[in-house]
């Protein structure tokens, strides 16, 4: 069995798959895997990954025959991977050399179920360090009781995939997966499930993943129909976490994260196509009639009124069949 299976979806990332790969090989070990996961992609991706799998050392090459998405590619590679710990990065971004080891070091020497790292984001030239909400580094914690406060940034709103690393127990208790289909914020239900879920965690203070931000064929820049997938997500989200025994506890915080999300998106609703923003009111307005009403009604007295006020219009709004079938 593999020491650690690295997964990297890849799609549509030419220009940037051979600096991703070279830093794999650059992190390779006789014990590592690396499952590489190309999800249909439509320019030289793939035979970029061909010629990189033949080079890295432990590669594995998954060819998806239709585009699925990032959540469903994940899973993919998740089924293949054979190790003892997983871990994630995608296709755009890199791993100072070395820091594999480290990120194995620190998940081994804490036993914990699951470790969460900083990480790097680069934008053009420039550069930040961006960190784990959470206070208490290297000591193994209870992830049930990071999710609050409420109203403060927490690690469930740090929710990259690839900034951790994560023991196979967690697979074999069926909170590694991803909801298959989501095409943005796939990893919001995700990481709600294993802070609700699993029984320990840890922080660390290790850099290493390089996190490409404002690439043009990264969701987060496309205004496209497949931005509304948070509503799918955070649904996923309220609808899981009213059903715990905690309900009271957490849910204010799940309602007011996707309300925050929400008047994200239609504060910037004029970089979407008009039949788009249309579609995007009219979830937000079904999606806001489904909330606990009491929690929602506690939000939103919290909020800043602009925000406040963006959502009680639009929640005002008539809903579409469509919508409420969400």
């Amino acid at each position: 069995m593999p020491k650690l299976s690295v997964i990297v979806p890849f799609y549509n990332v030419q220009q940037f798959a051979s600096d991703t790969l070279k830093s794999l090989r650059a992190n390779a070990r006789a014990d590592f895997e690396f499952i590489l996961v190309d999800d249909c992609s439509t320019d030289a991706t793939p035979g970029i990954l061909a010629r990189g799998t033949r080079e890295l050392p432990g590669a594995v090459l998954v060819s998806h025959e239709r585009n699925a998405g990032l959540a469903s590619a994940r899973n993919s590679g998740i089924d293949r991977a054979r190790g003892e710990y997983l871990t994630f990065l995608d296709g755009d971004d890199w791993l100072a050399p070395g820091y594999l080891a480290r990120l194995l070091d620190a998940i081994e020497e804490l036993g914990c179920d699951f470790v969460r790292t900083d990480h790097v984001q680069c934008t053009g030239r420039a550069r930040a360090v961006h960190r784990v909400p959470h206070g208490r580094r290297s000591t193994v914690l209870d992830p049930r009781a990071a999710i609050l406060p409420a109203d403060r940034s927490t690690p469930v709103d740090y929710a990259y995939a690839w900034a951790g690393v994560y023991h196979r127990r967690l697979v074999d208790r069926g909170l590694l997966h991803f909801t298959d289909g989501l095409r943005t914020a796939e990893d919001r239900p995700w990481i709600w499930k294993l802070h609700r879920e699993a029984e320990t965690f840890a922080v660390v203070g290790l850099l290493g993943v390089f996190y490409r931000r404002g690439v043009a064929s990264s969701l987060t820049q496309i205004a496209d129909v497949r931005q509304l997938d948070f509503v799918r997500a955070f649904d996923q989200v309220v609808e899981e976490t009213a059903r715990d025994p905690e309900a009271g506890a957490l849910l204010p915080k799940a309602v007011r994260t996707y309300c925050a999300v929400m008047a994200h998106h239609l504060g910037s609703i004029e970089r979407f196509e008009p039949a788009v923003a249309r579609r995007l009111r009219s979830l937000c307005a079904a999606a806001l009639r489904r909330m606990p009403q009491d929690v929602l009604a506690e939000v939103m007295e919290s909020m800043d009124a602009r925000r406040a006020g963006t959502l009680r219009r639009v929640r005002r709004r008539p809903v579409t069949a469509g919508a409420v079938a969400l």
